[in-house]
């Protein structure tokens, strides 16, 4: 780690991310390397090095910010209103993703490499703002269906994170895999992430309406 004080090597780390993530727009995970990171910086691109050692990590702690920002999300929806219908809430969670989406596109990656290929110490970090965001999405459950069970609380949960994952290949199809299932002979009806994401937390909510 270089010399200085750790306002500047925070400074560092978060024009690593943002460069990271301004290239994310346009490119895949699978497209972007570090030199193009570096060249997006005002430092030299063998100085990443002194904070992030691979691609990887760099990735990671752009999916923690985008946790973090989510669970910002979920705790402005919990502390905005005393009391939300089934149907009510479903919405308010669904454009908190809606968003969010290059959290949702960082979902799509593939995890394994990702996270092997990552310090413990990031690793961990990366894995509190993950834990962070469940426990966000409980306290809103536990306000707004208190007649939620723990048990209920988990099998939402168990449901609603998995079914994030496929959020985002689901709803930004490609013209090219657009072509490819009409000449599949595949129905494709365009969906939005809010008009998916409400719908299944909607499915989940039954009968906790109070």
């Amino acid at each position: 780690m270089p010399r200085g004080s750790e306002e500047l090597t925070n400074a560092r780390k978060a024009e690593i991310v943002n460069a990271c993530a301004v290239l994310y727009e346009t490119r895949s995970f699978k497209e972007i390397t570090l030199k193009e990171i570096g060249e997006k910086t005002s430092f030299t691109r063998t100085s990443i090095y002194n904070y992030f050692q691979t691609k990887e990590e760099i990735f990671l702690a752009l999916f923690q910010r985008e946790y973090e920002a989510w669970i910002e999300d979920l705790d402005a929806l919990r502390c905005g209103h005393r009391k939300l219908s089934v149907d009510a809430f479903s919405d308010e969670l669904a454009r908190t993703l809606e968003r969010r989406e290059r959290l949702l596109k960082l979902m799509a990656v593939n995890h394994y490499d990702m996270e092997a290929n990552s310090r413990i110490e990031n690793l961990v970090a990366f894995k509190k703002a993950y834990g962070g965001s469940l426990l966000a999405v409980t306290h809103c459950l536990e306000k707004f269906f208190p007649r939620m069970t723990d048990e209920d609380v988990q099998g939402f949960l168990y449901a609603f994170f998995p079914f994030m994952f496929g959020i985002y290949p689901y709803t930004a199809v490609t013209e090219q895999q657009r072509t490819a299932m009409e000449l599949a002979g595949v129905g494709y009806v365009r969906i939005s992430v809010r008009e998916l994401t409400r719908s299944f937390t909607a499915k989940l909510l039954q009968g906790f309406q109070m």
